[in-house]
């Protein structure tokens, strides 16, 4: 029996006794758009997801176990050919740089990425990691020297006993990997989401898409957000989350009071695609905007916050053989036009927060609660700012 049939009965040996591994269903709580909640100005594509880069596929694996273990793993996979021998243009942008990001250094040197994208818990990482590498090893003609997977996390020990041999196992990657598929992608209390924060709320995995007008070039960014990081919750300029009465420093600002208050930091995982072609150069400067959309939500990127982008081009104009020895020509965007797609990755990642923590539902185990936010109140408060259906109040022909 091979190295994956023994993973396979093993997943299986592990589901039928202890172990709750959960495939959660889409929940009915709304997307942002479905309460009026409209980022910026390019228009959505059709499922206002990072799948809506074709090709890209999205697959969680959420676990419940115990008392303790509340955890998952989530897998992007940005392409079906042969990332090995055809590596991706890609980039790793460092925001703060408090947290494990496995296969970093070599993305930065090469400016490829060769396999998929794997997001889990903070000391999940090099378990996945072995996993995504047997998963690589394990596709003929794919990883026959090496491999360099790429892994990110965020620390979710609030409501998960990282700590546990239940919240990294092998399996939970192999399963993620396989559940990866097109079109609609959950959101919140998912995968790698589900034990994650936002703010001091329940947050989660959250996704979103821009699809730019033909006159700039037609390209679609599709982001998906891992949250786990703490500040000021700022809703399309709304103040939400000093009206709820919850923000960073809220003890040392006012007079003391009950609550709880936001951990510093925690770590966001932010990643984003693009069907334009650019290689890595551009690639670094579309990943670092990344982080202007995670300010607009209300975080300053704490000191004890890992904050990420990775970024990468799916476009087959810019693939490069892996062994080839002559030149080889690419057809990439010139820098001037790249403006339109850096406002495509900003709205996006706002708009990708907001969807996590709507999205998400409360999760509790021995160690801690981490509570939903009320979806009711939220509304209230962006309609009392006047800060919805931003698209029914622009002029005609602002939207495409």
């Amino acid at each position: 029996m091979n190295k994956k049939a023994l993973l396979t009965l093993s997943i299986l040996i592990s589901n039928s006794l202890l172990l709750s591994s959960v495939s959660m269903a889409e929940n009915d709580k709304p997307r942002s758009r479905d309460i009026g909640i409209i980022v910026g100005t390019i228009a959505p594509g059709e499922h206002n997801a990072i799948t809506d880069v074709a090709g890209v596929r999205v697959g969680h694996h959420t676990v419940n176990a115990g008392d303790d273990v509340r955890t998952g793993i989530t897998a992007i996979i940005p392409s079906d050919h042969n990332m090995y021998t055809h590596p991706i243009p890609a980039w790793i942008h460092t925001g703060n740089g408090y947290g494990k990001l496995v296969g970093e250094t070599q993305v930065r040197e090469f400016g490829e990425i060769e396999t998929p994208i794997i997001l889990g818990c903070t000391l999940c990482v090099w378990t996945a990691a072995e996993a995504l590498k047997d998963w690589m090893l394990d596709k003929p003609g794919e990883g026959q020297h090496t491999v360099n997977p790429v892994v990110g996390e965020t620390n979710d020990s609030r409501v998960n006993n990282m700590w546990s041999d239940d919240s990294a196992k092998l399996e939970y990657t192999f399963a993620a990997l396989k559940a990866a598929k097109s079109g609609p992608v959950e959101e919140g209390s998912v995968g790698a989401g589900r034990g994650t924060q936002a703010f001091g709320w329940k947050g989660g995995i959250g996704t979103s898409s821009r699809v730019l007008p033909k006159s700039l070039g037609g390209y679609t960014v599709g982001v998906l957000v891992q949250t786990n990081f703490g500040g000021d919750l700022n809703v399309n300029g709304a103040p939400v989350g000093r009206e709820l009465g919850q923000y960073s420093y809220q003890t040392q600002l006012e007079e003391a009071r009950q609550g709880v208050v936001p951990m510093d930091g925690g770590s966001m995982m932010m990643v984003v695609a693009t069907d334009a072609p650019i290689l890595s150069r551009n690639l670094d400067r579309l990943a670092k905007r990344g982080m202007m959309g995670l300010a607009r939500t209300g975080s300053v990127a704490h000191n004890s916050s890992g904050d990420y982008v990775i970024a990468f081009s799916t476009s087959p104009d810019v693939r490069r053989d892996r062994g080839a020895r002559e030149p080889v020509p690419a057809k990439t965007l010139s820098n001037t036009a790249m403006s339109p797609l850096f406002q495509a990755v900003v709205e996006a990642i706002q708009e990708s927060v907001y969807n996590a923590m709507l999205k998400a539902e409360t999760v509790k185990s021995s160690r801690g609660t981490l509570e939903a936010i009320d979806v009711d109140k939220v509304k209230e408060i962006v309609e009392k700012y006047n800060v919805t259906n931003f698209d029914e109040k622009l002029s005609p022909g602002k939207v495409n």
